[in-house]
């Protein structure tokens, strides 16, 4: 019976650019580290992790999208571009919930995302 996910895994292809943008741009702190070729943010109950490990997946490829809840979704989206990060898709408000996408140094997707309350 599967109760969770266990991680989220993007390939990149240079661990130290990744690292500052997910470390210095998006402010992950490492949970783990082996040999710097996975690194692994620990998010709540769950893990994202980033990768230069060959598993058969390109960096950058069209594919699964993470989304990372937080709690100031102005002022987050606001440091990003002071940063100058990528955006692919500006802010848009659903009925329960607002986000925008934006890319990593390899052009993976990243959904910065903030719930409705109540």
């Amino acid at each position: 019976m599967i109760k969770s996910i266990a991680f989220t895994v993007y390939p990149v292809t240079d661990m130290s650019r990744s690292r500052n943008f997910y470390e210095g741009v998006l402010g992950l702190k490492v949970g783990s580290n082996f040999q710097d070729q996975w690194v692994e943010y620990d998010l709540g109950d769950s893990t994202f992790a980033i990768t230069t490990m060959n598993l058969g997946r390109t960096p950058g490829a069209k594919g699964g999208i993470v989304g990372f809840e937080v709690t100031d979704f102005d002022g987050y989206t606001r440091s990003l571009r002071d940063k100058s990060v990528t955006f692919i898709l500006d802010k848009v408000e659903t009925p329960v919930c607002r986000m925008a996408v934006v890319e990593d140094p390899d052009r993976n997707s990243i959904t910065i995302h903030k719930r409705h309350t109540g």
